[in-house]
């Protein structure tokens, strides 16, 4: 075949991603589209992966699309006439600890809410499933039926079948080198025989996207680490029916082949493959053995599986596999340069994502933006400093382990940090601070007093106490929040008003000073951010947003600002700090270090002003997340310091504390404020989600997803936020267990925090169907807590809140 000088959509690598995506364009009538791979096909990772196919993701929208890639693989064979080796064996994942058994048990009410078949086992029943497991020391299991296993040549290759027999091109043996690019949008991609103009480029290119994409300047953070299995000769009581086995206490897997096994797992200390760049030759290859790297995850098995102590082993296999800094993978189009998509980074889990992932790619390059909220997997969560090579390859000998290691409720990543710090770092630290990160930014959870750090439970946490002194002084007295990890952007120039106008939901054309909360949403009504947004000048507005959204909602805007309009927008994050002063003596505080007005009549709610604070200049917003008297300071980095001493040194006397984001969630819960990433998202509207007070609809102009809002104002809602509170205050939840009504699951939690009002947990969450349509006082319901059914009460809007 000739390479074409021109193709609609060029995707670049012919693994299962990209022959995935291929099959999905075409399946969508896009078939002006050309698939180059250097190598060929499966010859990087695809043909040495295990093939395991599981359903259940985190949350529901990543499960669907895990659900769907069953689907696909389950019918493939008949409608290319290619084997793929689907086999729906099933699968049994098991417990050895309590603790571990809990976190099974929240899965399978997860399961069951997201309408994935699953059931609670009994080692017995393990044991009849696979005979050849130990079960003396387990606690129990889930069987799914539904899961199963593929072989990852051959699911390739029927794909790429089913892409050729719509139209498709595939090309072997052609390397791309270059991305060529006008005014900010792919043009064309470079090979050695010949340049190819095109509309569109996918990179999935594996573990050579990173690399690849440096190409254009898009930053895909990913690092390839060795990564085992072994294959046996036959071993007798494993069976072709033999499900899935995954034993995560152990850090292990198995699977059944000719009549053996295939086992592998995910180390705690993993080997990072320390090869950059990796050689476009490097096609059908593995590494060394490394049995002593083999040997925790070998111990395990023996122990889980004592056939193996006296099968023949086949080979060790080490096949390089490219994980990301927090284990989940890339999707979308590239903030740095238009109609650049990457679908890459899936973790060692590519065989059984690729299937939804390539629909997913698919429909948002035909489209112009995902289906639905897919945050999670979003390039656009990565900032461009994740891209640094020696922190991606400390990052994931740290994250290929945690594929099954035990995951506690706010467990923090340890590698890489600290990073990105506020000028209060050190002094906080010295003052008990426990930190946790977001998007690199140190953040405090807590203060601990002269004790050792809390302990992981899943349980009621050792910091509770501390926090709950945190609040106190919050509702009591007045508290201080360092939150200079807040996103800052600035839109300046003579077009901002109508830019932010036309994206913004409420009404933006206000007096200079004033702040504005507002939703950013898409076409379907769904929120893509929600912001704060102070007006500075007349042709000038500060927005601030969350701490890991500042690529997102900035590559948002700036998509938005069209050609001929004048509107210049720049991340401002590290100009300036955030110190929240929050209580019913913050007034009181500020006056002592003030001279200016800060009374109710000298600045009102949601207005902003320049004052003196010590001998600094800073700007005041009267604002509280937490609810409440209280606000925030927009402080300049380099006085920092300064006024968080005077603020100190001033407050001694009035209860004055430190405050970290463990008590600030928990009371912003409390309040019913809402945050994005957990009640807020693109699948969400303001209707669902309480907010209609922040989308004017009878603006000038109208904005982006106004009909849609308009179209659905008075149809019943498929789902609603309400708040949920706990009638146990001895049980302590953490998020994303299941509601009940009548015995039914109608929804999950989305947030959770202890509430000094209720003297119990309080949450936020989502219920769907039916109990979305009747108003909830109290209404008597459950949730699935590690299991257990704990009784709850259901409120559309708790009584329980403290006036501003």
């Amino acid at each position: 075949m000739t390479l074409p000088s021109h193709a609609e959509i060029v995707i670049v690598g012919g693994g299962i991603a990209g022959c995935s995506t291929a099959y999905h364009l075409a399946k969508l009538g896009k078939t002006d589209v050309l698939l180059l791979e250097q190598g060929r096909l499966t010859s990087g990772t695809t043909w040495h992966a295990a093939g395991l196919v599981g359903q259940m993701r985190p949350n529901r929208s990543m499960t669907q699309m895990s659900k769907y890639g069953i689907e696909l693989y389950a019918t493939l064979e008949a409608e290319t006439g290619l084997a793929t080796g689907w086999k729906q064996c099933g699968s049994v994942n098991v417990a050895k600890t309590p603790e571990r058994m809990q976190m099974l048990r929240k899965q399978l009410a997860m399961a069951r809410a997201f309408g994935v078949e699953c059931h609670e086992i009994t080692p017995a029943e393990i044991a009849r499933r696979v005979p050849v497991l130990r079960t003396d020391d387990l606690q129990g299991g889930l069987w799914l039926p539904g899961d199963g296993k593929a072989n990852p040549a051959d699911l390739c290759m029927s794909l790429a079948k089913g892409a050729r027999n719509r139209g498709v091109k595939i090309m072997e043996g052609v390397e791309v080198t270059g991305v060529t690019q006008a005014r900010g949008r792919v043009t064309g991609v470079v090979t050695a025989q010949g340049t190819v103009s095109c509309d569109v480029v996918i990179n999935c290119g594996g573990q050579w996207s990173r690399q690849f994409g440096r190409l254009a300047g898009v930053n895909v953070p990913l690092f390839s680490a060795e990564h085992f299995y072994i294959v046996t000769e036959r071993i007798a009581g494993v069976t072709p029916d033999m499900p899935v086995v995954r034993d995560p206490d152990g850090l292990i897997y198995y699977k059944e082949e000719v009549g053996g096994l295939v086992m592998g797992g995910f180390e705690l200390e993993a080997k990072p493959w320390q090869v950059d760049p990796i050689p476009s030759t490097f096609q059908f290859e593995l590494l060394g053995e490394d049995w002593d790297q083999f040997e925790p995850l070998m111990t395990n098995a023996i122990h889980r599986t004592p056939c193996l102590e006296t099968a023949q082993v086949k080979m060790l296999l080490n096949g390089p596999e490219s994980f990301t800094p927090d284990g989940n993978f890339i999707l979308g189009e590239a903030p740095e340069l238009g109609n650049y998509f990457v679908c890459a980074g899936f973790n060692s889990a590519g065989i059984a994502n690729s299937g939804g992932a390539g629909r997913l790619i698919a429909e948002w390059v035909a489209a112009g933006e995902p289906a639905s909220d897919v945050w999670e997997v979003d390039i656009r969560r990565f900032a461009p400093f994740t891209g640094n090579r020696r922190a991606l390859a400390e990052r994931t000998g740290e994250t290929l382990g945690l594929h099954y290691a035990m995951r506690w409720p706010r467990q923090e990543l340890r590698t890489v940090r600290p990073l990105r710090t506020s000028p209060l770092y050190d002094l906080l630290k010295d003052k008990g601070a426990e930190f946790g990160s977001k998007n690199g930014w140190e953040r405090v959870n807590y203060f601990r007093p002269e004790t050792p750090s809390a302990a992981h439970t899943l349980g009621t946490p050792g910091w509770l106490p501390w926090m709950i002194e945190e609040q106190r002084a919050t509702r009591e007295a007045v508290a201080l929040y360092d939150q200079t990890s807040f996103s800052k952007l600035l839109l300046q120039g003579r077009d901002a008003l109508h830019v932010l106008q036309r994206l913004c939901g409420n009404e933006m054309d206000v007096p200079v000073g004033r702040m504005v909360y507002t939703p950013m949403l898409n076409a379907r009504g769904g929120i893509e951010s929600d912001l704060t947004v102070t007006r500075l000048a007349e042709d000038q507005f500060h927005i601030v947003t969350g701490s890991a959204q500042a690529t997102r909602d900035a590559d948002w805007i700036r998509r938005h600002i069209v050609a001929d309009q004048h509107a210049v927008l720049t991340d401002v994050s590290a100009l300036t700090c955030v110190l929240s002063v929050m209580g019913p003596k913050a007034r009181e505080l500020l006056a002592r270090v003030s001279p200016d007005d800060l009374s109710p009549a000298g600045l009102k709610f949601s207005w902003t002003k320049e004052i003196d604070l010590g001998h600094a200049r800073v700007r005041a917003a009267r604002m509280s997340y937490v609810g409440g008297p209280g606000f925030e300071l927009y402080v300049p980095v380099e006085m920092t310091r300064h006024v968080y001493l005077a603020l100190m040194a001033a407050g001694q006397d009035l209860g004055l504390r430190d405050a970290g984001y463990y008590a600030l969630d928990a009371l912003r819960i409390e309040q019913g404020r809402r945050a994005w990433g957990a009640e807020l998202g693109p699948d969400e509207t303001p209707w669902q989600a309480g907010l209609g007070f922040s989308v004017k609809l009878d603006k000038p102009g109208g904005f982006i997803g106004h009909d849609a809002l308009v179209a659905s104002q008075h149809l019943p809602l498929r789902k609603k936020l309400v708040s949920v509170v706990l009638g146990d205050a001895t049980r302590y939840a953490w998020g994303g267990e299941t509601v009940l009504l009548a015995g039914e699951p109608v929804g999950e939690l989305s947030s959770v925090g202890w509430s000094p009002l209720a003297g119990a947990c309080v949450a936020l969450g989502y219920v769907r169907g039916d109990a979305a349509r009747v108003p909830h006082e109290g209404t008597a319901a459950e949730i699935l807590l590690w299991g257990e059914r704990v009784p709850v009460t259901l409120h559309d809007q708790w009584p329980a809140r403290v006036a501003a």
